[in-house]
Protein backbone atom coordinates (compact mmCIF):
# COMPACT_ATOMS: atom_id res chain seq x y z
CA UNK A 1 0.00 0.00 0.00
CA UNK A 2 0.65 3.17 -0.66
CA UNK A 3 0.62 6.70 1.17
CA UNK A 4 -2.26 8.30 -1.02
CA UNK A 5 -5.59 7.79 0.66
CA UNK A 6 -8.03 6.51 -1.71
CA UNK A 7 -11.29 7.21 1.05
CA UNK A 8 -10.32 9.85 3.75
CA UNK A 9 -13.49 10.92 5.95
CA UNK A 10 -12.93 13.18 9.03
CA UNK A 11 -15.83 13.58 11.86
CA UNK A 12 -18.17 13.23 8.90
CA UNK A 13 -21.46 14.36 10.15
CA UNK A 14 -25.02 14.02 8.35
CA UNK A 15 -28.53 15.28 9.67
CA UNK A 16 -32.27 15.54 8.44
CA UNK A 17 -33.52 17.54 10.90
CA UNK A 18 -33.43 16.08 13.95
CA UNK A 19 -32.45 12.72 12.30
CA UNK A 20 -28.56 11.91 12.32
CA UNK A 21 -27.57 9.17 9.71
CA UNK A 22 -24.07 9.63 10.26
CA UNK A 23 -22.47 10.78 13.67
CA UNK A 24 -19.29 11.82 13.31
CA UNK A 25 -17.42 9.16 11.22
CA UNK A 26 -13.59 9.08 10.75
CA UNK A 27 -12.31 6.89 8.34
CA UNK A 28 -9.18 6.26 6.26
CA UNK A 29 -8.73 3.77 3.43
CA UNK A 30 -5.02 3.73 1.77
CA UNK A 31 -4.77 3.59 -2.08
CA UNK A 32 -5.01 -0.06 -3.23
CA UNK A 33 -7.21 -1.45 -0.83
CA UNK A 34 -9.93 -4.00 -0.74
CA UNK A 35 -12.28 -2.20 2.06
CA UNK A 36 -15.69 -3.61 3.56
CA UNK A 37 -18.53 -1.83 5.00
CA UNK A 38 -21.08 -3.50 6.72
CA UNK A 39 -24.02 -2.29 8.21
CA UNK A 40 -27.95 -2.95 9.13
CA UNK A 41 -29.99 -1.22 7.04
CA UNK A 42 -30.40 2.28 8.37
CA UNK A 43 -26.52 1.97 9.77
CA UNK A 44 -25.67 4.79 7.79
CA UNK A 45 -23.66 2.85 4.82
CA UNK A 46 -25.67 4.23 2.09
CA UNK A 47 -25.71 8.03 3.01
CA UNK A 48 -21.57 7.81 3.68
CA UNK A 49 -21.55 6.34 -0.15
CA UNK A 50 -23.89 9.11 -1.32
CA UNK A 51 -21.48 11.30 0.54
CA UNK A 52 -18.20 9.56 -1.11
CA UNK A 53 -20.43 9.87 -4.75
CA UNK A 54 -20.75 13.32 -4.65
CA UNK A 55 -24.90 13.19 -4.69
CA UNK A 56 -25.13 14.50 -0.91
CA UNK A 57 -23.36 16.84 1.01
CA UNK A 58 -22.50 16.63 4.55
CA UNK A 59 -23.98 18.40 7.59
CA UNK A 60 -20.58 19.13 8.98
CA UNK A 61 -16.94 17.19 8.69
CA UNK A 62 -14.84 16.39 5.28
CA UNK A 63 -14.79 13.62 3.36
CA UNK A 64 -11.97 12.89 0.47
CA UNK A 65 -11.51 10.82 -2.57
CA UNK A 66 -8.21 10.33 -3.69
CA UNK A 67 -6.75 13.73 -1.56
CA UNK A 68 -9.44 15.79 -3.59
CA UNK A 69 -12.54 17.06 -1.89
CA UNK A 70 -15.93 15.53 -2.33
CA UNK A 71 -18.11 18.96 -1.92
CA UNK A 72 -15.83 21.46 -3.23
CA UNK A 73 -14.03 19.07 -6.27
CA UNK A 74 -16.73 16.97 -6.98
CA UNK A 75 -16.32 17.06 -10.68
CA UNK A 76 -13.30 15.82 -10.65
CA UNK A 77 -14.26 13.07 -7.86
CA UNK A 78 -16.63 11.54 -10.40
CA UNK A 79 -14.12 11.16 -12.75
CA UNK A 80 -12.41 9.43 -9.90
CA UNK A 81 -15.02 6.74 -8.97
CA UNK A 82 -16.56 3.84 -11.09
CA UNK A 83 -20.01 2.48 -9.03
CA UNK A 84 -21.78 -0.57 -9.80
CA UNK A 85 -25.26 -0.26 -7.90
CA UNK A 86 -27.10 -3.44 -6.53
CA UNK A 87 -29.99 -3.17 -9.46
CA UNK A 88 -28.96 -4.27 -12.92
CA UNK A 89 -28.92 -0.90 -14.22
CA UNK A 90 -27.39 -1.99 -17.74
CA UNK A 91 -30.37 -1.62 -20.77
CA UNK A 92 -31.63 -4.74 -21.92
CA UNK A 93 -32.23 -2.95 -25.70
CA UNK A 94 -28.63 -2.31 -26.11
CA UNK A 95 -25.96 -4.70 -27.12
CA UNK A 96 -22.94 -4.99 -24.50
CA UNK A 97 -20.49 -3.25 -26.65
CA UNK A 98 -23.05 -0.32 -26.95
CA UNK A 99 -24.31 -0.35 -23.02
CA UNK A 100 -19.46 0.03 -22.64
CA UNK A 101 -19.80 2.78 -25.47
CA UNK A 102 -22.10 4.81 -24.01
CA UNK A 103 -20.70 4.64 -20.75
CA UNK A 104 -17.69 5.43 -22.23
CA UNK A 105 -18.82 8.60 -23.71
CA UNK A 106 -20.74 9.70 -20.57
CA UNK A 107 -16.07 10.56 -19.44
CA UNK A 108 -15.16 11.83 -22.46
CA UNK A 109 -13.56 9.01 -23.82
CA UNK A 110 -12.53 9.55 -27.76
CA UNK A 111 -13.27 6.83 -29.98
CA UNK A 112 -10.33 5.06 -30.33
CA UNK A 113 -9.25 5.01 -26.66
CA UNK A 114 -12.84 3.52 -26.29
CA UNK A 115 -12.45 1.23 -28.96
CA UNK A 116 -9.46 -0.56 -27.28
CA UNK A 117 -10.79 0.04 -23.28
CA UNK A 118 -14.11 -1.75 -24.51
CA UNK A 119 -12.20 -4.90 -25.83
CA UNK A 120 -10.17 -4.97 -23.00
CA UNK A 121 -12.41 -5.01 -20.57
CA UNK A 122 -15.22 -7.40 -22.59
CA UNK A 123 -12.06 -9.95 -22.73
CA UNK A 124 -11.12 -9.57 -19.47
CA UNK A 125 -15.25 -10.55 -18.29
CA UNK A 126 -15.70 -13.14 -20.63
CA UNK A 127 -18.22 -11.37 -22.75
CA UNK A 128 -16.33 -10.16 -25.86
CA UNK A 129 -17.86 -13.16 -27.81
CA UNK A 130 -21.18 -12.02 -26.59
CA UNK A 131 -20.41 -7.66 -27.39
CA UNK A 132 -22.64 -7.77 -30.00
CA UNK A 133 -25.69 -9.35 -28.47
CA UNK A 134 -28.65 -7.93 -26.94
CA UNK A 135 -28.11 -7.27 -22.86
CA UNK A 136 -31.78 -9.08 -22.92
CA UNK A 137 -29.78 -12.32 -23.37
CA UNK A 138 -27.26 -12.26 -21.00
CA UNK A 139 -28.08 -14.51 -17.93
CA UNK A 140 -27.73 -12.52 -14.37
CA UNK A 141 -23.99 -13.30 -13.71
CA UNK A 142 -23.13 -12.02 -17.72
CA UNK A 143 -24.92 -9.22 -16.88
CA UNK A 144 -23.16 -8.11 -13.28
CA UNK A 145 -20.04 -8.96 -15.25
CA UNK A 146 -21.00 -6.56 -17.73
CA UNK A 147 -21.89 -4.00 -15.55
CA UNK A 148 -18.41 -4.54 -13.50
CA UNK A 149 -16.62 -3.69 -16.93
CA UNK A 150 -18.94 -0.55 -17.39
CA UNK A 151 -17.90 0.69 -14.17
CA UNK A 152 -14.05 0.40 -15.17
CA UNK A 153 -14.40 1.52 -18.46
CA UNK A 154 -12.87 5.45 -17.95
CA UNK A 155 -9.95 3.37 -15.87
CA UNK A 156 -11.79 5.11 -12.06
CA UNK A 157 -9.09 4.84 -8.99
CA UNK A 158 -12.15 4.06 -6.73
CA UNK A 159 -14.80 1.51 -7.61
CA UNK A 160 -17.52 1.40 -5.39
CA UNK A 161 -19.98 -1.67 -5.13
CA UNK A 162 -23.41 -1.65 -3.57
CA UNK A 163 -24.24 -5.52 -2.96
CA UNK A 164 -22.71 -6.74 -6.17
CA UNK A 165 -23.49 -10.43 -6.16
CA UNK A 166 -26.78 -10.15 -4.58
CA UNK A 167 -29.14 -13.06 -6.27
CA UNK A 168 -26.89 -14.49 -8.16
CA UNK A 169 -26.27 -18.61 -7.83
CA UNK A 170 -22.77 -19.47 -5.87
CA UNK A 171 -20.73 -19.97 -9.03
CA UNK A 172 -21.58 -16.61 -10.43
CA UNK A 173 -20.49 -15.09 -7.05
CA UNK A 174 -17.34 -16.66 -7.29
CA UNK A 175 -16.45 -15.97 -10.86
CA UNK A 176 -17.62 -12.42 -9.77
CA UNK A 177 -14.98 -12.21 -6.85
CA UNK A 178 -11.94 -13.74 -9.11
CA UNK A 179 -12.59 -11.12 -11.80
CA UNK A 180 -12.92 -8.36 -9.06
CA UNK A 181 -9.36 -9.63 -7.60
CA UNK A 182 -7.95 -9.69 -11.11
CA UNK A 183 -9.00 -6.07 -11.85
CA UNK A 184 -7.58 -4.60 -8.22
CA UNK A 185 -4.26 -6.31 -9.04
CA UNK A 186 -4.04 -5.22 -12.72
CA UNK A 187 -4.86 -1.36 -12.20
CA UNK A 188 -3.68 -0.69 -8.27
CA UNK A 189 -7.96 -0.34 -8.07
CA UNK A 190 -9.51 0.40 -4.80
CA UNK A 191 -12.56 -1.19 -3.86
CA UNK A 192 -14.75 -0.33 -1.59
CA UNK A 193 -17.50 -2.88 -1.20
CA UNK A 194 -21.17 -3.04 0.98
CA UNK A 195 -22.89 -6.53 1.49
CA UNK A 196 -24.81 -8.71 3.17
CA UNK A 197 -22.99 -11.76 2.44
CA UNK A 198 -20.67 -12.64 5.77
CA UNK A 199 -18.79 -14.80 3.03
CA UNK A 200 -17.83 -12.22 0.50
CA UNK A 201 -16.42 -10.03 2.93
CA UNK A 202 -14.22 -12.46 4.32
CA UNK A 203 -13.27 -14.07 0.77
CA UNK A 204 -12.42 -9.99 -0.54
CA UNK A 205 -11.38 -7.76 2.01
CA UNK A 206 -8.74 -6.50 3.53
CA UNK A 207 -10.04 -4.71 6.55
CA UNK A 208 -13.70 -4.04 7.45
CA UNK A 209 -15.70 -1.63 8.95
CA UNK A 210 -18.90 -2.03 10.46
CA UNK A 211 -20.94 0.69 10.73
CA UNK A 212 -24.26 0.96 13.08
CA UNK A 213 -26.40 4.10 14.33
CA UNK A 214 -24.26 6.40 11.92
CA UNK A 215 -20.72 5.32 13.61
CA UNK A 216 -17.92 2.16 12.80
CA UNK A 217 -18.46 0.77 15.89
CA UNK A 218 -15.40 -1.72 14.63
CA UNK A 219 -12.73 -1.55 11.64
CA UNK A 220 -10.35 -4.27 11.33
CA UNK A 221 -8.73 -6.98 9.63
CA UNK A 222 -11.15 -9.67 10.05
CA UNK A 223 -8.86 -12.43 12.06
CA UNK A 224 -8.53 -8.65 14.12
CA UNK A 225 -12.11 -8.34 14.45
CA UNK A 226 -12.28 -12.19 15.29
CA UNK A 227 -9.32 -11.78 17.90
CA UNK A 228 -11.09 -8.46 19.72
CA UNK A 229 -14.20 -10.27 20.72
CA UNK A 230 -14.47 -12.76 23.56
CA UNK A 231 -16.25 -15.10 21.55
CA UNK A 232 -13.63 -18.01 20.60
CA UNK A 233 -14.08 -21.13 18.20
CA UNK A 234 -16.09 -23.68 19.99
CA UNK A 235 -15.46 -27.70 19.82
CA UNK A 236 -18.20 -30.21 21.11
CA UNK A 237 -16.43 -33.61 21.74
CA UNK A 238 -19.00 -36.78 22.71
CA UNK A 239 -16.46 -38.24 25.53
CA UNK A 240 -16.65 -41.67 27.06
CA UNK A 241 -15.16 -43.98 29.38
CA UNK A 242 -12.91 -41.01 31.46
CA UNK A 243 -14.45 -38.91 34.35
CA UNK A 244 -15.67 -35.30 32.65
CA UNK A 245 -14.24 -33.50 35.47
CA UNK A 246 -10.83 -35.16 35.15
CA UNK A 247 -11.13 -34.18 31.27
CA UNK A 248 -12.10 -30.51 32.01
CA UNK A 249 -9.29 -30.36 34.37
CA UNK A 250 -6.59 -31.67 31.45
CA UNK A 251 -8.62 -29.73 28.61
CA UNK A 252 -8.26 -26.19 30.35
CA UNK A 253 -4.19 -26.62 30.51
CA UNK A 254 -3.98 -26.89 26.73
CA UNK A 255 -2.57 -24.13 24.92
CA UNK A 256 -5.23 -21.78 23.01
CA UNK A 257 -7.48 -23.26 25.33
CA UNK A 258 -9.76 -20.53 26.37
CA UNK A 259 -12.57 -22.29 28.59
CA UNK A 260 -13.88 -26.21 28.84
CA UNK A 261 -16.91 -27.24 30.48
CA UNK A 262 -19.01 -30.41 30.39
CA UNK A 263 -23.25 -31.82 30.34
CA UNK A 264 -24.64 -34.68 29.31
CA UNK A 265 -21.18 -36.74 28.09
CA UNK A 266 -19.98 -33.59 25.92
CA UNK A 267 -17.37 -31.72 26.35
CA UNK A 268 -17.25 -28.34 24.98
CA UNK A 269 -14.11 -26.79 24.29
CA UNK A 270 -13.56 -22.84 23.15
CA UNK A 271 -10.20 -22.16 21.39
CA UNK A 272 -8.28 -19.56 19.47
CA UNK A 273 -7.75 -21.63 16.91
CA UNK A 274 -10.73 -24.42 17.30
CA UNK A 275 -9.23 -26.58 13.72
CA UNK A 276 -5.99 -26.97 15.34
CA UNK A 277 -6.59 -27.94 18.74
CA UNK A 278 -9.02 -31.08 17.58
CA UNK A 279 -6.03 -33.25 17.15
CA UNK A 280 -4.45 -32.22 20.28
CA UNK A 281 -7.71 -32.73 22.41
CA UNK A 282 -8.48 -36.45 20.99
CA UNK A 283 -5.36 -37.87 21.36
CA UNK A 284 -4.79 -36.11 24.60
CA UNK A 285 -8.50 -37.55 25.63
CA UNK A 286 -7.56 -40.92 24.44
CA UNK A 287 -4.32 -40.90 26.61
CA UNK A 288 -6.24 -40.63 30.19
CA UNK A 289 -8.83 -42.89 29.05
CA UNK A 290 -11.52 -41.42 27.19
CA UNK A 291 -12.86 -42.38 23.77
CA UNK A 292 -14.27 -39.55 21.43
CA UNK A 293 -17.42 -40.69 20.07
CA UNK A 294 -18.16 -37.61 17.80
CA UNK A 295 -16.63 -34.00 17.35
CA UNK A 296 -18.19 -30.94 16.14
CA UNK A 297 -16.55 -27.65 15.23
CA UNK A 298 -17.62 -24.50 15.35
CA UNK A 299 -15.66 -21.68 14.29
CA UNK A 300 -16.25 -18.14 14.51
CA UNK A 301 -17.13 -16.19 11.83
CA UNK A 302 -17.45 -12.25 10.76
CA UNK A 303 -21.50 -13.01 11.25
CA UNK A 304 -20.33 -13.89 14.97
CA UNK A 305 -18.73 -10.41 14.68
CA UNK A 306 -21.29 -8.39 12.99
CA UNK A 307 -23.69 -9.53 15.87
CA UNK A 308 -21.62 -9.06 18.96
CA UNK A 309 -20.96 -5.38 17.52
CA UNK A 310 -24.86 -4.74 15.65
CA UNK A 311 -26.76 -6.79 18.53
CA UNK A 312 -28.60 -8.64 15.56
CA UNK A 313 -27.75 -10.54 12.18
CA UNK A 314 -27.33 -9.28 8.79
CA UNK A 315 -29.65 -11.28 6.47
CA UNK A 316 -30.10 -11.34 2.69
CA UNK A 317 -33.94 -10.05 2.91
CA UNK A 318 -32.52 -6.76 4.35
CA UNK A 319 -30.43 -6.04 0.65
CA UNK A 320 -33.53 -6.59 -1.42
CA UNK A 321 -34.19 -2.41 -1.24
CA UNK A 322 -33.53 0.01 -4.10
CA UNK A 323 -30.44 1.39 -4.81
CA UNK A 324 -29.46 4.88 -3.97
CA UNK A 325 -26.60 5.03 -6.23
CA UNK A 326 -27.96 5.11 -9.70
CA UNK A 327 -26.00 7.10 -11.74
CA UNK A 328 -23.76 7.62 -9.17
CA UNK A 329 -20.33 9.17 -10.49
CA UNK A 330 -22.03 9.81 -14.19
CA UNK A 331 -20.48 13.31 -15.08
CA UNK A 332 -23.62 15.59 -16.29
CA UNK A 333 -22.06 16.03 -19.64
CA UNK A 334 -21.33 13.92 -22.86
CA UNK A 335 -18.04 13.09 -23.91
CA UNK A 336 -16.81 13.38 -27.40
Amino acid sequence: MGNVKAIETVDLVKRYGTLTALGGVSLEVPEGEFFGLLGPNGAGKTTLIRILTTLLNPTSGTARVMGLDVVKESSNVRGLIGVVPQAMTSDLDLTGYETMDIYARFYGMHRAERRARIDELLDMVGLRDRAGDLVATYSGGMRRRLEIARGLVHKPSLLILDEPTIGLDPQSRHVVWELLERFRKADRLTILLTTHYMEEAESLCDRVAIIDYGKIVALDTVPGLKKAIPQKDSIELGVAGVDMDRAVEWVKKLPGVTSASFAESTLTVFSEHGAEAIPALMEGLRGIGGRVTKVTLKELSLEDVFIHYTGRPIREEEAKKVSFLLGAGVPSKWGK
